[in-house]
């Protein structure tokens, strides 16, 4: 009996967790497609009824980070969607440069994660990880807009992107843990002051 496209859905999602979570910890080169499927749970055979490549299973990795939820991974750590205007911006920079992050290599951002990695990639992974940073900037520069128009909310949720991602790849190169603790919260303290306070 053949399966339901449901669950065809349901094993490739397990199969794009498992490689977002070797890719995070071990970048691209160093994760081998047996690996993956091994962690899922299936074959290597299965692997071709989902991906054509490795390379495109690295960029829907990628771009699963869009949906990616904090809360359901991150103890203290949310976001309420519903929330607007300043009081957003300030949760995402306190999720994204939050200990929490910082300590979960495999659950960390790709953006922090796989940087060099995509940079070697093909066209289809570094649109992947470009949409991720323009999705992060994007929700930034939502928070910040006061509706001037005049590109200040967009320069400043650049300004602040850098901080978070730059702050965060620092940090997480640092084998002393005092020190990367100090750039992690000096980023986000310079991320918090770009945002203002709180309009929620």
């Amino acid at each position: 009996m053949p399966f339901t496209a449901e669950h065809k859905q349901r094993t490739r999602q397990r199969i794009v967790e498992c490689a977002r979570e070797l890719f995070n910890r071990r970048g691209f080169e160093d994760v081998s497609i047996d690996e993956i499927m091994r962690r899922a749970g299936l074959t290597r055979g299965g692997f071709y009824n989902h991906f054509k490549t490795k390379e495109e299973l690295f960029a829907e990795a990628v771009s699963a980070y869009l949906h990616f939820d904090p809360a359901q991974r991150w103890k203290n750590v949310r976001i309420d969607r519903t929330a607007c205007g300043t009081a957003l911006g300030r949760q995402v920079v306190e999720a994204y440069l939050s200990s929490a992050h910082l300590d979960d290599v495999e659950g960390q951002c790709p953006l922090i994660a796989l940087p060099s990695d995509t940079a070697r990639a093909g066209p289809r992974a570094r649109q992947a990880y470009c949409n991720l940073l323009q999705h992060l900037a994007g929700m930034l520069a939502s928070s910040l807009d006061d509706g001037n128009n005049d590109g200040n909310a967009r320069e400043r949720s650049l300004a602040i992107t850098a901080l978070c991602v730059g702050g965060m790849v620092l940090a997480r190169t640092i084998d002393d843990a005092a020190f990367a603790d100090e750039v992690r919260r000096a980023a986000r303290a310079v991320a918090m002051e770009l945002i203002g306070p709180s309009s929620g």
